[in-house]
């Protein structure tokens, strides 16, 4: 794997669950395979769960870590060619990315979608740039359009919790007071696309998602009925695709309560966190024995892991 920007990037996804998982065993196993190698971690935004996981698994492979956070501790890259660079952008990617990859051998970029403008969001200008430019491997830690690494660690995780039966998984919405962006809730659809499972996405009229990620998916209004018989429940929420970026409903109606998931089969609760409390979800469902959002947590260093063990390898 020469790069990890999609989850398709992935040759077999069950195989490289399966392998993050015999990983858990035993974490340092391949703990030399990094030896005298660097990754360079560039957070264009802010991070909990991505940059500590990342930054874990590559030191489980032996790999020097150099984290940088362009939003405090350097300046504005210009990602536009031909642009006469006079105005607050002071270097330009074509030099930035070239340089960078002479300091470390693959680069992890995490940068958000702006949420005003869809088709440059769709192109992904910071992470299609790296790729052109460093000329070596990137990986995606969340970008404008996607966050793979997430959607791998739902998947070790729904292996781990897998029914003997196929599962029902459900993708739900739920209200947020500000705009989110569609990265997991892409990710994770491409991601169930590729398993066996019934999957149905759940949301108000006027948030479906791009219908290009989405395809055959089925799609549910009606977020009880969505939920009968579900075995996983996946919440996240998400702006407004077609009016973009705006937050349309903030109905406090979809927020996920026990009464709803009493209409499951047992359900585990997912989401990929951070979460609002009371808002996308009540204390009594995410505090619950059927709650895994920390297992979720705790399998995105192994997501992370298994992937830059592919790259080296």
């Amino acid at each position: 794997m020469n790069n990890f920007t999609h989850i398709s990037d992935i040759e077999d996804l069950q195989v490289a669950v399966k392998e993050a998982i015999d990983l858990k065993q035993d974490e340092l196993k391949f703990k030399s395979l990094g030896k005298g190698k660097t990754i360079c971690l560039l957070f264009f935004n802010n991070s909990l769960r991505t940059r500590l996981s990342t930054q874990k698994a590559a030191q489980n492979l032996g790999l020097n870590v150099i984290v940088m956070n362009f939003g405090s501790e350097g300046w504005q890259l210009e990602f536009e060619d031909g642009v006469v660079m006079n105005q607050d952008k002071s270097e330009h990617v074509k030099e930035a990315a070239k340089v960078i990859a002479q300091y470390c051998n693959i680069i992890a970029i995490r940068s958000f979608a702006g949420l005003t403008n869809k088709e440059e969001d769709k192109a992904e200008q910071v992470i299609n740039s790296f790729k052109k430019y460093a000329g070596i491997p990137v990986v995606n830690m969340e970008s404008a359009i996607g966050h793979p690494l997430q959607a791998l660690a739902d998947a070790i995780t729904m292996e781990e919790f897998k029914t003997k039966h196929k599962p029902k998984v459900v993708l739900s919405w739920a209200p947020h007071p500000k705009a989110l962006p569609h990265a997991v809730a892409n990710s994770f659809i491409e991601m169930m696309q590729l398993k066996e499972a019934e999957f149905v996405i759940t949301h108000p009229v006027g948030y479906e998602l791009d219908s290009e990620i989405t395809k055959n998916s089925k799609i549910e209004y009606n977020q009880e009925k969505a939920f009968e018989k579900a075995d996983f429940v996946y919440v996240k929420n998400w702006s407004s695709f077609k009016n973009y970026g705006k937050v349309d409903n903030i109905d406090a109606s979809w927020m996920i309560t026990s009464e709803k998931m009493k209409l499951t089969n047992n359900a585990k609760f997912m989401h990929c966190l951070p979460v609002r409390r009371n808002v996308i979800v009540a204390d009594e469902v995410i505090d619950s024995k059927n709650s895994i959002v920390i297992q979720q947590a705790n399998n995105r260093t192994y997501a992370a892991q298994i992937v830059l063990k592919k790259i080296l390898e």
